[in-house]
């Protein structure tokens, strides 16, 4: 069992799909990252990821055009981040209720589409046409290690790099960064100051919103070419750990989507003879608690994170 392990964690093909998955995981948890930054406690991830990769395959199958669904795939998730915030900033609802609503109304919505557009007999597989292309840098690609892991990687893959250092620079160093920290920190010190605290936090959900869109779109139209009932299982919720363990910032919630990443990896490469591929399934969540629970501790979150805004009031 030791030796498969040492020559897994050799391989190329292991890192290569760590980091495919550690970016599906890094781009629902950048938007968690923004929401939550905001104030804005934000569990629906998972539905909002099974919205977009729902809707990116439908929309690339009725227009035969992958680009269109994967700007469908984020159009609709953004639109179910909108109800979140319209409950949670309007109507002042319990976040973290109105969170498990957003993800059982993705599951049974999305569970319904594939019944009725398939009549029970079988989602079809897309194909080559209407998934997301790799990308392949050339002669670079031949790289030994080096390119099999960095450089033939899915398009979306680069998106995400390219997110990270985007939110990283708008989060830290920008004055619309400034602003989403303070209204997630003392919302009414920044309502004092001009800022517009409601319509902060509506961009911020409706920005997880689409990261985990394009999450979604990247699972069904990249990773797996198909849309399957429930296909994301758990992966928002993992996303939202990685977040915590991250410690609301960037960089450290993508290294922890590279470990959660790795522990995904790893399942489908430890199978073997006498290996239960049951008990192997459930190694990305025992690592996750793990993680949060060994090696994180006790984290804080923004003060106001998961607080109502009311205005006038202290």
């Amino acid at each position: 069992m030791l030796g498969l392990i040492l020559s897994v964690l050799r391989s190329s093909d292991l890192w290569a799909a760590t980091l495919q998955f550690a970016a599906l995981l890094l781009l629902p948890a950048l938007g968690g990252v923004i929401s939550e930054r905001s104030g804005i406690t934000n569990i629906a991830m998972e539905g909002m990821m099974l919205t977009g990769a729902c809707a990116g395959v439908m929309v690339a199958r009725a227009t035969n055009n992958v680009l269109l669904g994967v700007v469908g795939a984020i159009v609709a998730a953004t639109l179910i981040s909108l109800i979140h915030a319209l409950v949670s900033i309007n109507f002042k609802a319990n976040q973290v209720v109105s969170g498990i609503a957003i993800n059982l109304f993705a599951l049974g919505l999305t569970n319904y589409i594939v019944f009725i557009q398939t009549a029970g007999q079988g989602v079809p597989s897309l194909n080559d046409s209407l998934r997301l292309p790799q990308v392949s840098l050339g002669p670079l690609s031949n790289i030994p290690f080096i390119g099999p892991v960095f450089l033939q990687q899915n398009i979306i893959f680069y998106v995400a790099v390219v997110i990270l250092f985007a939110t990283q620079f708008l989060l830290f160093h920008t004055n619309f960064g400034l602003r989403i920290r303070a209204v997630g920190e003392h919302p009414h010190a920044a309502d004092t100051a001009g800022v517009n605290v409601r319509l902060m936090r509506y961009i911020c959900v409706g920005a997880s919103g689409a990261f985990a869109g394009l999450a979604g779109a990247y699972l069904s139209l990249g990773i797996a070419g198909v849309f399957t009932s429930n296909m994301t299982a758990g992966t928002g919720f993992i996303a939202l750990a990685a977040m915590i363990f991250g410690k609301w910032t960037p960089w450290g919630t993508a290294g922890a989507c590279v470990v959660f990443g790795l522990g995904e990896a790893l399942v489908s490469r430890l199978q073997g003879p006498g290996i239960d591929p049951n008990l192997l399934s459930t190694l990305p969540y025992i690592l996750t608690l793990f993680a949060l629970v060994g090696l994180v501790g006790r984290t804080i979150p923004p003060a106001a994170d998961g607080v109502p805004y009311e205005p006038g009031t202290e």
